[in-house]
């Protein structure tokens, strides 16, 4: 076993602080964001504020993490996932001298682009903006959260700023790429990429690293979270059973005897420190972000067996299921109001209040304002759908909408177009 105290501090030379290589790229905004004289916050902790305060992140709480609407309040949700990737990923820096603020700036905003029914949703959605051809990476991945999440950031979500309009959140260019880049896998050890490329270049999850090593950490805190908790979240659920659970904890037990550490029990606590223990005796900037041999294999056959027991379990299929008909009811409605939107809105607004007036009054944030050019004056953000592009406009909001919404707010629209 390694004295993790000879690594402390060991990343310090590379961290992304004020004087570093790639600071000022990594504050920098597409828009200049405004400002007060009197803020004490620094550009990544105004970051973490302003996601903080988004409805997006908020939303979370009532998003699918594996188990979709559980009424045991013990189980997690996607809010909780979240919470997870912050610790791990500020205790990680912490100890690697990198820059907490811009580490727990990403891990906060790291899945706001997630959709109701979790990676479910992501799968169903992405497949509608394949079959309706509203992507515009033609030899990439439509659709995905890593994506979305910078979707969200960059366009849709508004906070009003001090003169009383509403605003783009306008993020650093760290925070944004840490975003898009968290999804994908890593199997080999972990660097920042050289280059800060235009984020746009991403057609694919992982097809780019970060541009950090922040960035980085919080990719492999993303990983660490969920081992342990999905398999405490299943045991609650009765989805496994004690022989299964035994089979876990043989594999920890097997490597924390390989590093040289007494039995450690298989749970959430005990995976975590162990993983994140792990990562930080073996990282350095020459070598990279990374495990150890035996607990890279540990994860990995821990992850299996999270697919074989837990991801593909029987129960899960009817949730898919349900989840599949739904989104594909309220796009469909959606898209049948949209077909003739101006037509068709007060007879929608007398059958289905709820679906039309959510969508009508999310959509006037960021339509332009047709041959009148009128907008709210109380909106300052940027304009990103154009009423002369049509049915293909509407497609692209209602999928904007419907990625954005939590299970159960789609369960409502669901229900009240199947209710009379």
């Amino acid at each position: 076993m390694k004295d993790s105290r000879m690594n402390r501090g060991r990343f310090a030379k590379v961290a992304t602080v004020p004087g570093s290589d790639k600071w000022e790229q990594a504050i920098l905004r597409k828009t200049a964001l405004y400002g007060r004289t009197s803020d004490i916050r620094t550009p990544f902790g105004r970051d973490y504020t302003r996601i903080l305060h988004s409805t997006a992140y908020r939303r979370l709480k009532y998003k699918t993490q594996v188990f979709f609407s559980p009424e045991n309040d013990h189980v997690s949700t996607r809010i909780d996932h979240v919470h997870y990737v912050v610790s791990i990923s500020r205790i990680i820096a912490d100890y690697m001298g990198l820059n907490g603020e811009l580490t727990e700036a990403i891990a906060i905003g790291h899945d706001l682009g997630h959709t109701p029914f979790g990676h479910d949703g992501e799968r169903i959605i992405s497949r509608i903006v394949s079959e309706e051809g509203l992507h515009q990476d033609q030899n990439g991945k439509p659709f995905w959260h890593g994506k979305n999440g910078l979707r969200y950031v960059d366009d849709l979500e508004l906070l009003a700023g001090p003169d009383g309009k509403k605003h783009n959140l306008d993020l650093t260019y760290g925070v944004r790429d840490g975003i898009i880049a968290h999804s994908g896998n890593t199997t080999g050890p972990l660097f920042p990429r050289k280059e800060a490329i235009d984020l746009s270049r991403f057609t694919a999850p992982g097809q780019y690293e970060p541009f950090t090593w922040e960035g980085c950490i919080v990719k492999l805190a993303d990983n660490i979270s969920y081992l342990g908790r999905d398999i405490d979240d299943a045991m609650i659920l009765g989805i496994m059973d004690q022989k299964q659970y035994r089979q876990f904890s043989t594999i920890v037990d097997h490597y924390t005897r390989a590093r040289g550490d007494g039995p450690a029990g298989m749970n959430n606590a005990n995976v975590i420190h162990l993983m994140v223990t792990d990562l930080c005796e073996n990282s350095s900037p020459e070598q990279g972000m990374c495990f150890s041999t035996e607990a890279r294999t540990a994860m990995d056959e821990v992850l299996e067996m999270n697919r074989r027991y837990i991801y593909f379990h029987p129960r899960l299929q009817a949730y898919k299921d349900y989840g599949e008909r739904i989104i594909h009811t309220v796009y469909d409605a959606l898209v049948k109001l949209c077909e003739d939107y101006d037509g068709q809105l007060a007879y929608t607004r007398k059958q289905f209040p709820l679906l039309t007036n959510g969508f009508a009054d999310w959509l006037a944030n960021y339509q332009d304002g047709g041959v009148q050019g009128k907008r709210n004056p109380e909106l300052a953000n940027r304009v990103i759908y154009r009423r002369r592009d049509g049915l293909l406009m509407y497609k692209h909001a209602i999928i904007d909408y419907l990625s954005g919404m939590t299970d159960r707010y789609i369960e409502k629209l669901y229900r009240e177009q199947i209710t009379f």
